[in-house]
This record gives C-alpha cells, sequence and structure tokens, in this order.
C-alpha cells in the first residue's frame, strides 16, 4: 500500500505572534515552528496502516529548506521518503497549494492521500477537499477511525448529529482529526535514521504548476486586546450588567 501523507510546518500554537508595524506580516525572530498537529495525526495513521498492511509512506511539504526540519520529523515517525517542493509559505493560497499537491499525487500514484483536517495557522480547511475535487476521487474528512478493507477506506466521522461511518473506494483522498489517534514520538535511533532518508526537492515548474494565486494576503492586523473584568458586590448587579451591558441575557 502507498500512501502521501502531508507534512506542514506551522508556527507554534502556543508561541505569541506579533504582527509588524506595517501590517506586512508576521516577526518571525525567535519564533518556534512545528508540525502541523493534524498532519503528526495523519502521519500516524499513515504509518500504522504501512505497519499493517505493507507498502510505503511519503511524506509531502510545500516551502522553503527551513521545512525539512519538521520533514525529516515525519521520516523519523516511519514515513520512508519525504518530498519538498521549493516555494515560500507566503506565496501560497489553498487553491495553490492543492495544485501542487495533485501534481504529486498523479506523480507517486499512491492508493491513499492523507491530508490534516487543516493547518493551525490559516485554519482555512480547504486543501483536502480542493485536491479531492481536482483528481475526482472519493473523500472522507474529519476522520477520526480509518480501517482500509476490500479495497475501500471505512472512516469514520464526527458530524453535527452524532457519529458517521461512510466506504470510499481507494484511491481516496481522506484528512484528519485529532480524535483520529496519538502521534508517536519519534525515537533518538529513528531520528538518526531519518537524517539518512531520502528527501527530493521539486519545483512547481518541474511539476507543470502554474503559481498564480487566487487569493492574495493585502495586510495584517493584530485582534484587539481584551479589556480587563469586573468586579460586582451583588448577583443583582451582575444580572443587570450582563442584561444591560454584555447583552448576554
Amino acid at each position: 500500500m502507498k500512501i502521501l501523507v502531508t507534512a506542514k510546518r506551522v508556527t507554534d500554537p502556543d508561541a505569541k505572534i506579533r504582527v509588524k508595524p506595517d501590517g506586512t506580516g508576521i516577526e518571525t525572530a525567535g519564533l518556534e515552528y512545528k508540525l502541523n498537529p493534524f498532519c503528526e495525526n495523519a502521519i500516524e495513521a499513515a504509518v500504522s496502516m504501512v505497519e499493517k498492511h505493507g507498502g510505503e509512506a511519503i511524506a509531502v511539504t510545500i516551502g522553503t529548506a527551513d521545512v525539512e526540519q519538521n520533514l525529516r520529523t515525519a521520516l523519523a515517525m516511519g514515513c520512508e521518503r519525504a518530498i519538498r517542493v521549493e516555494i515560500a509559505d507566503d506565496q501560497l493560497d489553498s487553491d495553490l497549494t492543492a495544485r501542487i499537491l495533485v501534481k504529486l499525487f498523479e506523480t507517486e500514484k499512491p492508493d491513499l492521500f492523507l491530508l490534516g483536517k487543516q493547518a493551525v495557522d490559516g485554519d482555512s480547511n480547504q486543501v483536502a477537499q480542493l485536491v479531492a475535487e481536482m483528481l475526482d476521487l472519493p473523500q472522507a474528512c474529519f476522520a477520526s477511525g480509518i480501517v482500509i478493507e476490500n479495497g475501500e477506506a471505512v472512516v469514520t466521522r464526527e458530524i453535527d448529529g452524532g457519529i458517521e461511518t461512510i466506504a470510499v473506494k481507494l484511491p481516496a483522498v481522506v484528512s484528519a482529526d485529532l480524535r483520529l489517534n496519538t502521534p508517536r514520538l519519534p525515537t533518538l535511533p529513528n531520528v538518526l535514521k531519518a537524517k539518512r532518508k531520502p528527501l527530493q526537492v521539486l519545483t512547481p515548474a518541474a511539476l507543470g504548476v502554474d503559481t498564480a494565486l487566487k487569493v492574495a494576503t493585502v495586510a495584517y492586523e493584530a485582534p484587539p486586546q481584551r479589556k480587563g473584568g469586573i468586579k460586582v458586590k451583588t448577583v443583582q448587579e451582575l444580572v443587570e450588567k450582563l442584561q444591560n451591558e454584555a447583552k448576554a441575557l
């Protein structure tokens, strides 16, 4: 079984993000990065499937050479090889990301494409759906359980009324939710092995992808600072403020 799986680098969700004074981006000095948590779940699922069914898991990402450290984490978790497409993150939108991933799928021809359901930096939740549409493949989003059997992926997913289980024929596109699994921590021997695993670097031009954007970010603005709270002396005063000021009752 051959599985493509995304390994996107994102800013550390626990880091304090500061917008540049001119609004052209965020301050990157001292900022830490990590693997997108949803991609970690997808990687764990891919590696676990290969351990059970055989084959290979291939980690893919888009970015400059800086992202390779995080891509090596995917290799240390158990992926056999990795592919990086050279383009800066600020030159991407969801559509271009999807078009690049589509070309990687067409090149590798995997049985399954696993993605994190969204990236915690942009929170767009668009790429998996776009990839499935462009490839005209069945998709199952927000997976909290995946079982491969009889040429199908049986996917459990949470919906607004409870739990839904669907079966999609392979090849298919599946996006991983946090409830899918608990990602493994790479051991030191596997971290050392990951340094020797193959990492291929491609360009959008080599893949035949037009890098024109459909969405352009024109400015960044920090959210307004939260105002301090107040103390009230009585329950009656609290209720009055909730009704008249907060309009919460």
